[in-house]
């Protein structure tokens, strides 16, 4: 089943010999293309082992695990793009809570999915680790949130 160059949607980086690898946030680097499923509830799992970003206070980097959960709807995001997007964030600064909502926020307004979820299992510091999960749901998958959410705290 082969898609049609509208079907393709935004997705430009993906079989590119000039793709440009950026340090610094920026959401410009995702991508999304057409579910043809759109009639199917389903899962789309990323794992992104080695995320880095930046302590805001001393500029020392924070090393992560990001999970990225959806049921997509209308959009997909590309998975070449959100790899380029995730690397944008090895310059910048935030607090771990802060980078996991920016990239559950950017991924929901780029692709409005039926649900989705953003887990940051973020590396020990000082004895530390701190572990935000944001999940954003439309109409209809609040029960999905609910019991995500109350497993979320048992682990």
């Amino acid at each position: 089943m082969s898609r049609t160059k509208k079907e393709f949607g935004t997705v430009e980086s993906l079989g590119s010999n000039q793709t440009k690898y950026e340090y610094s946030y920026n959401p410009d680097y995702l991508e999304t293309f057409d579910n043809k499923h759109i009639d199917i509830d389903y899962w789309v799992k990323f794992k992104c082992l080695e995320f880095t970003s930046l302590c805001p206070k001393t500029g020392q980097p924070d090393w992560a695990k990001i999970y990225i959960n959806y049921i997509p709807d209308i959009k997909m995001v590309e998975s070449k793009s959100l790899k380029l997007y995730l690397m944008s964030f090895r310059n910048h600064g935030d607090f771990h809570e802060d980078v996991t909502n920016i990239i559950a926020k950017d991924l929901w307004n780029l692709m409005q999915p039926k649900y989705l979820e953003v887990y940051g299992d973020f590396n020990s510091r000082g004895g530390i680790s701190i572990h935000p999960f944001v999940v954003h749901c439309k109409e209809g998958y609040e029960y999905l949130k609910d019991k995500r959410m109350m497993d979320f705290l048992v682990v």
